[in-house]
């Protein structure tokens, strides 16, 4: 017996993984999100430093520079620095179709993003099943909206139930359903061996549909392709995906994130 547990402790060898290292690169979270219903007059904006692959902690950003302007108007909205990574501002003045530009000053150089607020439909239905998902044993919910006729529109929809931090991601572009009534389902796997995983009655999910730009739809695509092809040996390599923030002064240090201006409508919804 000694012999055998002193066999299957020297086939354990302690591996050291080294992963690329870089110098830290600032990481923008602009999206600035107009509640239907709301003055979207609140707005935060996220500033951070890039970290190496095995830390867990954010490195914050303070003492930048922060301001959008709306380039139709020539409106400037500051945002003030809160001391922790939050800009913030309690003036936005949201506008459909405007076109806006984030510039931010940080460690002498400036970084520039240009887009344009984009709208959403009302959604007009929410509707739980157990026939629009992929088992017809586990329930599933689904969203119905009107898209908007002769019009190139995208969508990101945000799924999230609560007591759940998993964060379901879903693209859409209306190239072949223009002008329809469009639904999207969320359908959480089975599991056998623990019932509570998928949907059940009472469980609470907020549903977010969100008007996004051409741009933001590429760009989250390859983010959601990334993400789900972790672990799957046929997936391409990841790469690295750059935002639209550039760096005007020196193009090299460019920054990771994107700014985004949408305007959204948020559902909670209850499992019957």
């Amino acid at each position: 017996m000694l012999i055998f547990f002193g066999i299957l402790a020297s086939c354990e060898d302690v591996i050291d993984v080294e992963v690329p290292t870089a110098s830290p690169r600032l990481v923008v979270e602009a999206s600035i999100n107009w509640e239907k219903g709301t003055t979207g007059s609140n707005q935060t904006i996220k500033l951070s430093t890039s970290t190496p692959y095995f830390d867990t902690t954010a490195n914050n950003v303070t003492g930048a520079s922060v301001k959008v302007t709306n380039t139709n108007t020539n409106t400037e909205y500051v945002f003030v620095d809160q001391n922790n990574g939050i800009y913030s501002t309690t003036n936005f003045t949201p506008i459909i179709d405007d076109s806006y530009t984030l510039e931010i000053v940080y460690n002498g150089e400036t970084y520039t993003a240009t887009e344009t607020l984009k709208s959403v439909p009302e959604i007009n239905t929410v509707e739980q099943s157990l026939e629009e998902g992929f088992d017809d044993d586990v329930l599933d919910v689904t969203i119905f909206f009107d898209d908007p006729v002769d019009e190139e529109n995208y969508y990101l929809v945000r799924f999230i139930e609560e007591g759940d931090s998993r964060l379901i991601l879903e693209t859409l572009s209306d190239e072949f359903v223009n002008g329809n009534e469009i639904d999207i389902f969320f359908e959480k796997d089975r599991d056998e061996e623990d019932s509570q995983e998928e949907f059940n009655p009472g469980d609470n999910v907020m549903i977010t549909l969100v008007g996004i730009s051409e741009r933001f739809y590429n760009y989250s695509d390859l983010l959601i392709e990334q993400y789900d092809g972790g672990g799957d040996p046929f997936s391409t390599t990841p790469a690295e995906i750059k935002g639209n923030c550039i760096n005007e002064t020196n193009a090299d240090n460019y920054a990771f994130g994107f700014f985004r201006l949408s305007e959204i409508q948020t559902i909670n919804y209850t499992f019957e």
